[in-house]
């Protein structure tokens, strides 16, 4: 049996998957809270709209993505699926804004994303902060929870 170090492959890119109600809505947000943009429509279609309507009803809206524009973090794809959020994410994203920071300098920077992301629709949940690290819970216009970091 070979071991995980003797394999060859390696993963170059990858992509983070949302099941959502409204994917075009909750890619949106997340292209205002990441800085990430909505990439250019399929080949062949002059823009969103005209892919939109070349789709069969049912598959219309049925998913979305945003990127990184710079190419450095993973694709975004949001998937409409018929059910709803039920339980806490086994998996989420944190927002980095406070990476070196420490102390009060930390929880301001973080505090100060916290009151850009709200009037976008993010939900404040809480605040952790120890009086050296801070990290603030939230949850996106779907219920799916983050962290600001």
């Amino acid at each position: 049996m070979r071991s995980y170090r003797d394999r060859t492959t390696t993963i170059k890119t990858f992509q983070v998957t949302f099941d959502c109600a409204e994917p075009e809505r909750l890619a949106r947000f997340w292209c205002e809270v990441l800085g990430y943009v909505v990439p250019p429509p399929p080949d062949g279609y002059a823009t969103w709209d005209v892919f939109r309507q070349a789709q069969p009803p049912e598959r219309r809206d049925s998913w979305f993505a945003c990127v990184d524009p710079s190419g450095v973090g993973p694709r975004l794809f949001f998937q409409r699926v018929p059910e709803g959020k039920v339980v806490k994410n086994r998996v989420h994203l944190d927002v980095r804004v406070g990476t070196g920071l420490v102390g009060e300098e930390r929880l301001a920077a973080l505090e100060a994303e916290r009151d850009r992301l709200v009037p976008l629709g993010a939900v404040y949940v809480q605040t952790l902060y120890d009086g050296h690290d801070a990290c603030i819970p939230m949850q996106d216009i779907e219920g799916n929870e983050f962290c600001i970091d």
